[in-house]
């Protein structure tokens, strides 16, 4: 009996082992955007990604052409998986207008995003290594470190 016990013991470990292994996809929220044009639209992409396995909850916005998809999924999966119904898609490449510090560059301004959106480009972000508020600028105006700086100190 010691042999079946061993194996039965091993068989059991292994199993635990891989159980334990299998860890659940963090909850994420993934943004499409995705060309709808009526209702039978709409409903197609909405089934498609609702009976996706960890799906939470879909919110479809036809006025933006926007699918918010919230759930334990991949990005790619879902992406995919709006293409496979037929209709154009990508990633949310829009940000508001209000997070982003120059909108109005080249590339950033979009006439077909939505109101109250521009596109997520680099060039719309401020620089890091540029002095923000106004009391970094004014330290380095009277640092002792900058020669054109006031004398009067």
């Amino acid at each position: 009996m010691g042999a079946l016990d061993s194996l039965s013991d091993f068989v059991y470990d292994f199993f635990a082992v891989a159980k334990q292994k299998r860890k659940r996809k963090p909850l994420q929220t993934v943004e499409i955007k995705v060309k709808m044009d009526c209702d039978g639209c709409e409903r197609k992409v909405r089934n498609a990604v609702s009976h996706m396995k960890g799906v939470k909850s879909v919110e479809v916005i036809r006025k933006q052409s926007r699918v918010v998809v919230t759930g334990h999924v991949e990005p790619n999966k879902v992406l995919k998986k709006i293409l496979r119904t037929g209709k154009k898609a990508e990633f949310w490449p829009y940000v508001q207008y209000n997070l982003v510090a120059y909108p109005y560059v080249a590339g950033a301004y979009d006439k077909k995003a939505p109101s109250g959106y521009v596109r997520n480009v680099v060039q719309a972000l401020p620089n890091p290594s540029a002095p923000t508020g106004a009391g970094e600028q004014f330290t380095t105006m009277f640092s002792d470190d900058n020669p054109n700086g006031c004398s009067v100190m």
